[in-house]
């Protein structure tokens, strides 16, 4: 197939972030099956070297980032936003960055008939296409979060100096999504729940659920079953839920578990940590690392990582890496959500807990059970490699845009 492929956020490197990282591991593997034309937009302090990089998989064109309008909040704002709504059918966030000329190469080329499909790699890109593409060329996009979905989220579990201004928002993010989600051919999630929220919105869409992967060559199998008392926990410390999470494992789980096992030590390990995490580092027994250059290292050292995440929705990353790196994973029904890792018929590949004593529970038995420890170690490794590659992830993308080509011929 000859795919159009819209994605304003250069995705390279894959490592700047998850958006990034899900865009580029994608096209990286249709790119051994068909030929891609990636369009994108360039920030000004782009390196030559990353668009050299990315043309190894794609043809590149590029266009100049046009400058980011800063938004404003407020009621007045959200008239405003009401306004563009009704008016334009977008939502103005998305228009931010906005390129006239991006869009008038896209109306000429879509004209010339020259490719077999479009995919919009996440949402915000869903701007230029227009509603009529779909009668001549199937289109996809690529949602990597659904708006409404994670605004209502946040309002459910956050506290938020503008939630009011959420809660007016709430209604258009979600007329907004209906009309968008409309033009499109096909829809992709990366979560049952971002799903369940498209449906409802718009029951007439074609949804699929492809989750984020793992690139296993980063994330490898450690080679020796640590003993010891360590624990570690990783993620972004500057993020709502892991500040949360990491609050409650320092203040809570983890001065009950020293009480039975003085000797524990705990790494926080992730970047930009916020006052309240750095301030852990003067208790007893944790370090807080800041940004590190191999999170696998980290994982490899310790005995036991502890995901105590009490806020959020979808498939965990970090729950991910850690498992696929053997380390015995004590974590949330949260940090677990959408993963098989116990139940009838299943081998166990995580335990759960989510009040302390549980942790409690679930750490001593790690600590003390060697045999356990490798069962979940080799269980949690083995569901990764079976379910959740990018390879695996870029075949069942790859299937999306077959069967709509199909549907065309």
């Amino acid at each position: 197939m000859k795919i159009l492929m819209l994605c304003c956020n250069f995705p390279y490197p894959p490592t700047k972030g998850k958006s990034q990282m899900r865009t580029f591991n994608l096209l990286k593997y249709l790119s051994e099956h068909h030929q891609i034309t990636l369009i994108s937009q360039s920030p000004q302090d782009l390196p030559p070297a990353d668009v050299e990089k990315l043309q190894q998989w794609v043809n590149l064109i590029v266009f100049p980032a046009t400058p980011q309008l800063q938004a404003t909040g407020g009621l007045l704002a959200t008239a405003k936003q009401i306004k563009t709504l009704i008016k334009q059918g977008i939502f103005p966030k998305e228009l931010t960055h906005y390129s006239q000329n991006l869009q008038n190469w896209l109306d000429r080329v879509v004209k010339t008939n020259k490719f077999d499909l479009i995919t919009c790699e996440d949402s915000p890109n869903e701007v230029y296409i227009r509603p009529q593409w779909r009668q001549d060329i199937p289109t996809v996009v690529n949602i990597h979060r659904s708006l409404y979905g994670k605004t209502k989220h946040q309002l459910q579990s956050y506290s938020s100096t503008y939630e009011l201004q959420k809660q007016l928002n709430l209604p258009i993010l979600r007329w907004y999504e209906q009309q968008y989600s409309a033009k499109f051919s096909a829809l992709v999630t990366t979560t049952q729940e971002d799903r369940r929220i498209l449906k409802t919105i718009n029951p007439e869409a074609h949804i699929t659920v492809i989750p984020n992967g793992l690139d296993l060559n980063q994330y490898p199998r450690r080679l020796s079953n640590n003993g010891g008392q360590r624990l570690v926990f990783i993620g972004a410390m500057d993020k709502p839920a892991n500040i949360d999470a990491a609050c409650f494992l320092s203040l809570e789980i983890f001065p009950a578990i020293r009480q039975r096992y003085p000797e524990t030590t705990l790494e926080i390990v992730g970047t930009d940590p916020a006052a309240e995490i750095l301030a852990f580092a003067n208790l007893p027994g944790i370090k807080v690392t800041g940004q590190v250059s191999s999170i696998v290292d980290y994982l490899h050292w310790a005995t036991v990582c502890v995901i105590p995440i009490r806020k959020g929705s979808g498939i965990k990353y970090k729950t991910l890496e850690a498992m696929a790196a053997g380390i015995p994973v004590v974590a949330s029904d949260i940090a677990l959500e959408g993963l098989t890792v116990d139940g009838s018929g299943v081998p166990p590949r995580a335990m759960r807990a989510n009040k302390v004593d549980e942790y409690v529970y679930a750490v001593g038995r790690l600590f003390e059970d060697c045999k356990l420890r490798e069962k979940l170690s080799l269980n949690g490794r083995i569901m990764v490699e079976s379910e959740y590659t990018w390879t695996q992830m870029g075949q069942r993308y790859e299937q999306v845009l077959l069967n709509l080509q199909g549907s065309k011929l």
